[in-house]
């Protein structure tokens, strides 16, 4: 439990510090016969970093209070 913890608790961190990340469509403006006019449309995707404290509050307590795993 110790390990699943610790690796929640990394990607929490990683959700914090890293709020969104952009990619890029192409989209089909005119399509007449053998012309084609496309653009590339930015696309955004964001989240509150209060999303990465919660779940490194949650990896927290899976490492501080979860079962000593038997190896």
């Amino acid at each position: 439990m110790k390990k699943i913890g610790l690796i929640v608790l990394i990607i929490g961190l990683a959700i914090t510090l890293f709020t969104g990340f952009k990619y890029i469509t192409r989209e089909k403006v005119v399509d007449i016969g053998d012309i084609q006019i496309s653009r590339d449309k930015t696309n955004t995707v964001s989240w509150s970093p209060l999303i990465g404290v919660g779940v490194m509050v949650v990896g927290a307590g899976i490492f501080l209070f979860g079962q000593k795993s038997k190896s």
